[in-house]
């Protein structure tokens, strides 16, 4: 079958080319840092030592060095559920076991492939926190929490995505031709949901969210909000310094269900007028409705994704080229196909392709981070949130001399020094 020869061949050069380009940005990312790990540079020079620079650079290499590893066993692994026939053996061994129950079986295959390649990723998982991230001080999680959040988070993950999984593939099973349209529809649907019921329901079951006791900064807070014509449900602290000493703020909910959360770390680590100039930047992103664009794209992007894969679906190439026989054998009159393989076929090889788009989503991000800054340093001050970028920068041990094209492909925030430039702010003394 020619236009499967076709298929496999297209998709092991852009797997070969999406690995090489990885690979190669890293280590680009690696001797960038190495070059300048024993030099602060010039505008940081009276803030952040270089004892703390050079700890920064260690751990950014690390970080990426583990990543080297993780790139390359994601392409083996990729080659080997694809070409190599890996999902194909799965799907047989569950047919053997199941016998081919148009629905379970599909279902079936679903979560054995999420639970098996859950298990292939749990050692770079392990070693990241009981690694690098306790090298360097930043990991405060217990064997025995790790493995609570483990446990949790396979929980919720077996409630609430084997029923959708299920929902799926009854839809791709009983709505004909047009099956991609309605399950874009509950997609759609099941993600504004989540969006509301995440920080009441699921997020309280990994953390404890207690509101904003310090009076000075409820007040600030309050008064930004008020000027801005934002409303939230509540100001939360959450209590990120059991797992980490990483800092952040954000956003979580939609409409009615907003909610504003700190990480105590945050608050151990910023000044009140700090912390009003990271909320601001955070309040930009909705005055500038980045998040409301964000979920167009992600609406606009899925309808796309979800008709390709109602076309590939129907293709014999598709699934001949990438390894895996397409139907279940016959029954009841006829051959039952399995969109499940058609599912994870599709969710394994288009991120290979997606990857050399990554520059221009990552590009908006980053405009969008810059739209955020502005609109914060009019509301509070370009100084306060320079002095916070400052801060977070130096103890969450960000690297200062990113390299630029890694910048251009992975960085969703541009490097503090160019937002710090582009508020026209100083780096004051520490």
């Amino acid at each position: 079958m020619p236009a499967a020869y076709f298929t496999a061949w297209l998709f092991a050069i852009a797997l070969l080319a999406n690995l090489a380009l990885k690979l190669w940005l890293a280590s680009r990312q690696i001797r960038a840092i190495a070059r300048h790990r024993n030099e602060v540079p010039a505008a940081f020079a009276r803030s952040i030592t270089l004892v703390t620079h050079r700890r920064a650079a260690d751990y950014s290499v690390a970080r990426l060095r583990l990543g080297l590893l993780e790139i390359s066993l994601g392409a083996a692994v990729l080659l080997g559920w694809t070409l190599l026939g890996g999902l194909d053996f799965l799907n047989g061994l569950l047919l053997d076991a199941i016998g081919p129950r148009p629905l379970l079986q599909p279902l079936a295959l679903l979560v054995a492939f999420a639970f098996i390649n859950g298990a292939i990723e749990l050692p770079a998982t392990l070693y990241q926190t009981f690694g690098i991230e306790q090298r360097f001080g930043f990991n405060r999680m217990s064997g025995r929490l790790w493995l609570a959040d483990l446990a949790k988070t396979v929980l919720v993950s077996l409630a609430i995505g084997v029923p959708l999984a299920a929902l799926v593939l009854w839809l791709m099973q009983a709505t004909g031709a047009w099956w991609w349209l309605w399950t874009w529809a509950a997609w759609m649907g099941f993600s504004l949901l989540m969006l509301v019921l995440y920080p009441t329901l699921i997020a309280p079951l990994f953390n404890r969210f207690q509101p904003l006791e310090d009076a000075d900064l409820k007040q600030r807070v309050g008064a930004l909000m008020a000027r801005c014509g934002f409303s939230a449900q509540g100001l939360f602290v959450m209590d990120g310094s059991r797992r980490s000493a990483h800092a952040n703020a954000y956003f979580t909910g939609f409409g009615a269900a907003k909610r504003v959360v700190f990480f105590d770390t945050l608050l151990q680590q910023l000044s009140a007028p700090e912390v009003e100039a990271v909320l601001a930047h955070e309040l930009g992103h909705y005055k500038h409705h980045h998040i409301v664009k964000r979920i167009v794209g992600l609406a606009i992007s899925s309808l796309a994704g979800l008709a390709l894969l109602g076309w590939l679906a129907g293709q014999q190439w598709f699934y001949a080229g990438l390894g895996v026989a397409p139907n279940l054998p016959a029954s009841m009159g006829g051959a039952v196909p399995n969109h499940a393989l058609a599912l994870l076929l599709f969710m394994l090889v288009v991120p290979v392709f997606l990857f050399f788009l990554s520059p221009l989503m990552a590009g908006l991000s980053r405009r969008h981070e810059f739209e955020a800054d502005a609109y914060a340093a009019r509301q509070a001050s370009a100084q306060d949130l320079s002095n916070a970028l400052v801060k977070l920068t130096r103890d969450n041990a960000s690297t200062l001399t990113p390299d630029p094209l890694y910048v251009r492909y992975y960085y969703s925030h541009p490097p503090a020094s160019e937002r710090i430039a582009r508020m026209g702010a100083q780096v004051q003394p520490a």
